[in-house]
């Protein structure tokens, strides 16, 4: 059964493997829709300000020079998903995928609204007419609904809940800008579409981990397989019989009403499986009917369903992932404790390297400053002692609002009867008065006498 040629309509089962999935998924988006709303020392704990820009996460915060960091956290990311898939399969498919998330929701709201898998189907088919049109209405209305939400969710992470909900004593959407209100009816939309309409196809077609995953399966994988041995040749029969000659599949086609995305598990593994083992449950439920063993569809491995032989959970490929993933958490998590909440660099005017006059010798600098921590901070600059240098600067003390960055020109002034020619160095410190935040840099004073 191709689930590209129609409308997948999959009947609800319940069980184990369901009972974890829905638990798993709607968990996942509780902690969407509450993430923006968490506070963490007066601002918003998550906040990816993508116009300044900063990311604040968690009372730390991130400039453009620190998103080295991030390519840690996909890293960490891809590695633990490919050791999953090495482990257990598509489980991140069947479990936690967003878009899993939504069309499972989605197909929710067409149960309640319209019904069950086979009124689903004849709605379909139904020629329109006034019921038709209200109870579509009524599912796209809910939808919308969600699909709203989600928009208002996500832009939340970029320009913060205040902005959005709490922007003056106008309605919340009155104040917004016009690239607000673009963003939120495209991401409306596209989610509208996606859990909508896209549905499976998203995983058949267009996510590019369905179509790697096979790659990175080996025998000990596990999957969602059906027992051929046992189940073959199929059959319908009546209860507590077994006919001989066939296996236990009573050929009931339960296996197939209830997958998401239409496909037969009895046909082999196949990459529109995206493992949520709702086919597990509703065979579970038909063999305690007919009183047959369970297990007839399981997770399992091939090693140990064709070749008969115990499953090997640990192998070299699992060994590389944890290597390389430890060797990624180790290194994110030094970056992230070893931020200096204060950040300083000198840039050398390059128009005028230096002047003399009046027997003074004068180089012109820029200090690109960056208060990185959460407060308002006041700062100083000194020059560390050189003999016959002095430093002038436009400002005895630079007041700096938590992570705001500054760029102060500077210049250092040397007696051309004490100094030595050529480069000599030269140290510049920004500190706080307590001592507790302070920063140093180092450059060169050029100069160069005339002959």
């Amino acid at each position: 059964m191709d689930a590209t040629k129609h409308r997948v309509h999959p009947r609800f089962v319940k069980g184990k493997y369901q009972n974890i999935r829905v638990f798993t998924m709607y968990a996942i988006f509780l902690a969407f829709l509450v993430a923006p709303w968490i506070r963490w020392n007066g601002r918003q704990a998550i906040l990816l300000d993508v116009i300044e820009p900063k990311f604040y996460i968690f009372g730390a915060t991130f400039m453009p020079q620190d998103f080295y960091f991030f390519a840690f956290v996909f890293i960490i990311a891809a590695m633990t998903l490919f050791m999953v898939t090495v482990y257990a399969g598509r489980v991140w498919c069947g479990y936690a995928c967003p878009q899993t998330i939504y069309v499972h929701l989605y197909q929710h709201v067409e149960k309640w609204i319209i019904g069950d898998r086979n009124k689903r189907m004849k709605f379909d088919k139904q020629p329109w007419g006034a019921e038709k049109i209200i109870k579509t209405l009524a599912v796209h209305a809910v939808w919308g609904v969600i699909s709203a939400v989600t928009a208002l969710t996500f832009i939340s992470f970029i320009v913060g809940t205040d902005y959005l909900f709490f922007n003056g004593s106008t309605p919340f959407f009155m104040g917004w800008g016009k690239m607000t209100w673009v963003f939120f009816l495209i991401i409306t939309f596209v989610t509208q579409t996606n859990g909508g309409y896209m549905r499976e196809h998203m995983c058949v077609h267009l996510c590019p981990y369905g179509r790697f995953q096979s790659v990175m399966f080996d025998k000990d994988t596990l999957l969602v397989s059906y027992d051929y041995e046992r189940g073959e040749p199929r059959g319908a029969r009546k209860k507590d019989t077994h006919p001989e000659g066939y296996g236990d599949c009573v050929d009931c086609s339960m296996c197939v009403q209830v997958c998401p995305t239409g496909i037969d598990i009895r046909d082999g593994l196949q990459v529109e499986c995206i493992q949520c083992a709702a086919c597990i449950d509703a065979c579970n439920e038909i063999m305690d009917k007919v009183g047959y063993p369970r297990g007839l569809i399981r997770y399992t491995t091939e090693r140990q369903m064709i070749e008969k032989e115990k499953t090997k959970i640990i192998s070299p490929r699992i060994f590389a992932y944890i290597f390389v993933l430890g060797a990624a958490i180790t290194a994110a998590t030094l970056v992230a404790t070893g931020r200096a909440p204060l950040e300083m660099e000198i840039r050398h005017d390059r128009k005028q390297l230096s002047t003399v006059k009046n027997g003074q010798v004068e180089n012109s600098y820029v200090l690109k400053i960056v208060n990185k921590t959460d407060e308002r901070q006041v700062y100083k600059v000194r020059l560390e002692p050189v003999e016959g240098m002095t430093l002038r600067s436009r400002f005895k003390q630079l007041p700096l609002q938590a992570n705001e960055p500054y760029d102060l020109p500077v210049s250092i002034i040397g007696d051309a009867k004490v100094i030595k020619a050529g480069n000599t160095p030269v140290t510049i410190t920004l500190y706080t008065e307590d001592g507790k935040y302070s920063a140093s840099a180092q450059d060169i004073f050029i100069y160069e006498p005339k002959k």
